[in-house]
């Protein structure tokens, strides 16, 4: 008897559906140890005869791609009805095929997310960054390492300094010097302890200088760089950065009875979807909720008491909803209302990629792109075979922030443990149009 296996074919566009096509492949039982070289040309033959109906050409990164995914990285996606279940299955090790490792750490996509165009604060940023690379060498190698990193962002700090503080905004330039300058003698201290051999000092210098360096590019945004669309200007908006802490109670787990979570949300591309948000947690929204989905691919709540999915907004007696909203590299603005699919922007990068562990996003009806309204989810998994919107994920769910701290007890979260509270530690300024000021 045949079997079949189902193969993703990620550039079929799909308007009606967000989900992919998947094609199946036989496997007789003349063949039931069919290769993996075998596999791949089943899966880029059908491919590669659909792109010819479009007087494309088809790559094999592209192929890469869709066999990875074939072989189930996830077969449930967020939506609002939450019982979805999503199994994690083992994959090939398909990064040779694909050009770059994705970038998995969520302070460093948040980084890459600021509208900012400073290329002498990156070239810090980028060697900073690498120290991580550097720490999982073996024995001396590396510290070899890290000097050579320390070295180069040391450089470019020095090359580059006037750059960087011309490109500071007017109105921050004072906080902007002020980080430099501190980001400048840590530079030199981050090298004495490498000269020191201090392997265990290195981690905890070069977040601090990271943490200067986020500093100074958030100095570089003058205002809010662009328009929210009409329709939604009213709707509150988090125009900027926030951070909240959210507090969570666990059961039945003897290694974690409570655990906080920093989340940073950012506003700067999905000002509509993280001023939600905020505006939910201002009004105590998911104080006391419980986690309502959790199994091993996301961790999902939002969903309140009674027949109501989402929000039910007391000043109008009706769900609140918002639109899906994705911000795309190159783009000054975000696009609202249809996926990067519908849109035929197959190719294009979101600014805020599902590539983090801890990766923060609304979840809704799937045939309703502008249906989200309270419902939240964590992803638990990184990206490390496919690239920015070269997922299930990317370009057809709103993205609006990452968990920068205890991400990795996210995974230990279970279906009935309580939401103690969400507070805002910062960035409440940035947030406009509060609902939760009006009365009722």
């Amino acid at each position: 008897m045949a079997s079949y296996i189902s193969c993703p074919s990620l550039f079929t566009p799909r308007p009606t559906n967000p989900k992919f096509k998947f094609h199946q492949i036989r496997f007789s039982p003349a063949q039931p140890h069919l290769n993996f070289r075998q596999f791949r040309a089943k899966c880029c033959r059908i491919e590669h005869f659909n792109d010819k109906q479009k007087n494309k050409g088809f790559s094999w990164k592209e192929c890469a791609i869709s066999i990875a995914l074939a072989f189930g990285f996830v077969t449930g996606v967020p939506t609002l009805g939450v019982p979805n279940h999503a199994n994690a299955a083992s994959m090939f090790d398909l990064a040779v095929l694909i050009s770059g490792p994705p970038i998995k750490d969520p302070e460093a996509l948040l980084r890459y997310a600021l509208p900012v165009d400073n290329k002498a604060i990156r070239e810090v940023q980028k060697p900073l960054e690498d120290i991580n690379d550097s720490l999982k060498l073996a024995g001396v190698k590396a510290l070899d390492s890290v000097e050579r990193n320390v070295r180069q962002a040391s450089r470019a700090l020095k090359q580059g300094k006037k750059m960087i503080i011309s490109g500071l905004a007017e109105s921050k330039k004072d906080h902007g010097q002020e980080s430099i300058d501190k980001l400048e003698v840590g530079m030199d201290e981050l090298q004495q302890i490498v000269e020191d051999r201090n392997r265990d000092a290195v981690a905890p210098k070069q977040k601090e200088l990271l943490q200067y360096v986020s500093g100074v590019e958030e100095d570089m945004v003058d205002g809010f760089p662009y328009e929210v669309p009409e329709e939604y200007q009213t709707m509150p908006l988090l125009k900027g950065r926030a951070a909240v802490d959210m507090k969570v109670k666990v059961k039945d787990n003897p290694n974690l009875e409570e655990c906080v979570f920093r989340i940073v949300l950012d506003g700067y591309n999905a000002p509509v979807t993280a001023g939600n948000f905020v505006d939910l947690v201002e009004r105590h929204f998911y104080d006391g909720m419980e986690i309502q989905r959790a199994d091993g691919f996301v961790v999902q709540t939002g969903d309140p008491e009674g027949p109501a999915e989402g929000f039910i907004d007391p000043g109008t007696e009706k769900t609140r909803t918002v639109p899906l909203e994705i911000m795309v590299k190159g783009e000054k603005a975000p696009f609202y209302g249809a996926t990067l699919e519908e849109l035929g922007l197959y190719k294009a990068q979101t600014m805020l990629p599902f590539n983090a562990f801890g990766t923060m996003a609304m979840a809704r009806d799937e045939f309703e792109n502008n249906s989200a309204s309270s419902q939240i989810f964590w992803l638990l998994k990184e990206s490390e075979l496919t690239p920015s919107n070269a997922n299930i994920l990317d370009g057809r769910y709103a993205v609006f922030g990452y968990v920068t701290e205890n991400e990795d007890y996210l995974a230990d979260l279970k279906v009935g443990d309580v939401i103690e509270s969400i507070q805002v530690v910062s960035g409440i300024d940035n947030l406009v149009n509060p609902s939760y000021k009006i009365a009722g």
